[in-house]
């Protein structure tokens, strides 16, 4: 039958082989660009005297990255994305350069700031891209696409960006992942000549509302992450008006009835960002926890997070190759939260009971496989729910929830770990994973009110 066509064809094959490498290095850069940053911010801060905006290098692209997801994603639903992505990839490249070159942490935030915005909106088009160029049948195999390009970074990004910088310096690293970048998005320029504009009659209009409120997220989400930084009252202060801000600043942001888990496109939105929350904001206590109380150097306590690297790309290549029909929507969100949740009982186990130090790296390897599976299935029925005309609307908000859910879980550990004392104490690591558990245990709820999965199409629009 024809319509099994697109099942046998390969993302490398002809018409999609371009799309798919250009799209694979970018995801590439950026996770070594990010794993890059974990290895040499220690340094930086040093080297640049700001020790006291060390969360805030972390924060900051994910923050900024909101209005570029949103501002790409109406963009996008008007023209087409091709203009956007060059757009973004200039952002993104002139943001790499600031922060390459920066000679004060100031000026280093400032880089950090738009190569963010410049990242999140390149993520919607590489969502959107999916959408328009492959059939249904290939988004699985592409997303899995998008979960290997992090293999490589994983192994080799920390080593080679602490040897870079130890024979020469930080600022090399960046000048590195800038020119890969610039040769990835070069790879994917043909692709770009198919994203055109929808029809009239679907074109959104420009929603500057929307606009301005991702701004208002960015702002009140930075707010909870240097809260744990500020005295009592002022944190108080803080947390209220983040908490309360990022609230109200998101509902616009998201279809209609996320916070409440509707059914569809909602319930997607809200699971994608409980379960960034919960895995992202406890693999950033993960190492320290290694470190500080099991006595591991830095390169050893950074295997939980190869080892999770690893196995997550593995669970998606094997999510993208056995098909819906064996594994069902309901069936891979049970097994990918249930996986999540051994890895935070581990942690959590580690950190109360002093267990040995590899139950917390086995229990990561196996957190990364839960992500693996729900990450790549939430992409697929996002798209899935959406259609051509709101897919730049709906991927971004799909990338809004995850960099948010990332941030406000980070804000939340944060918050538990230096309310209690930190690492000198016995209760703050606990506490973090803890926490961590029960924002696991609301995404369950949010996947029981997911409601029916519409069947993949077969078409796609060749442009």
């Amino acid at each position: 039958m024809s319509t099994a066509a697109p099942t046998r064809t390969s993302i490398f094959s002809g018409r999609y082989a371009l799309a798919t490498v250009g799209m694979v290095a970018i995801v590439a850069v950026a996770a070594f660009q990010n794993l890059a940053m974990t290895t040499v911010m220690p340094e930086i801060s040093r080297d640049l005297d700001g020790e006291t905006l060390y969360a805030l290098a972390f924060a900051a692209p994910l923050a900024a990255g909101v209005p570029g997801m949103v501002l790409a994603g109406n963009w996008t639903d008007r023209s087409g994305g091709r203009v956007v992505a060059w757009v973004s990839a200039a952002f993104f490249a002139v943001g790499t350069a600031v922060v390459m070159t920066a000679p004060t942490m100031e000026v280093f935030l400032v880089g950090r700031l738009v190569e963010g915005f410049g990242a999140g909106a390149i993520d919607v088009v590489l969502y959107v891209l999916v959408a328009r160029i492959f059939p249904d049948e290939l988004h699985g195999p592409v997303f899995a696409g998008f979960a290997a390009a992090w293999v490589l970074p994983a192994l080799v990004g920390p080593a080679l960006a602490g040897i870079v910088t130890d024979v020469w310096n930080w600022h090399w690293v960046f000048a590195g992942a800038l020119v890969i970048a610039v040769v990835g998005f070069s790879v994917l320029v043909p692709t770009l000549r198919r994203l055109h504009p929808p029809a009239v009659d679907v074109r959104a209009p420009w929603q500057r509302a929307r606009i301005g409120w991702s701004v208002a997220a960015a702002v009140a989400i930075l707010l909870l992450n240097v809260a744990p930084d500020l005295g009592t009252w002022a944190r108080v202060a803080a947390v209220v008006i983040g908490v309360v801000g990022t609230w109200a600043a998101l509902r616009p942001l998201v279809p209609t009835g996320t916070f409440r888990a509707a059914p569809g496109l909602p319930s997607v939105v809200l699971l994608r960002g409980l379960v960034a929350a919960s895995f992202f904001g406890s693999e950033a206590y993960v190492p320290f926890l290694l470190q500080a109380k099991h006595g591991l150097s830095a390169s050893t306590a950074g295997l939980a997070l190869t080892v999770a690297a690893l196995s997550w790309a593995g669970a998606s290549w094997l999510h993208g190759r056995l098909g819906e029909n064996r594994l069902t929507a309901a069936r891979t969100f049970a097994v990918g939260l249930g996986l999540v949740l051994v890895s935070l009982l581990a942690a959590f186990a580690v950190a109360t009971f002093d267990l040995p130090w590899w139950v917390l790296v086995v229990g990561w390897f196996v957190g990364g496989a839960g992500m693996g599976a729900i990450y790549p299935r939430t992409s697929m029925l996002t798209l899935r729910f959406s259609g051509e005309g709101d897919d730049g609307f709906a991927s971004s908000a799909l990338t809004i929830a995850d960099a948010s859910g990332s941030v406000v879980g980070l804000a939340l550990t944060g918050l538990l770990f230096v309310g209690t004392g930190g690492a000198d104490t016995d209760v703050s690591f606990p506490l973090v994973f803890g926490g961590m558990v029960v924002v696991s245990l609301l995404a369950w709820a949010a996947v029981r009110r997911l409601g029916p999965v519409p069947p993949p199409s077969s078409t796609v629009a060749d442009g």
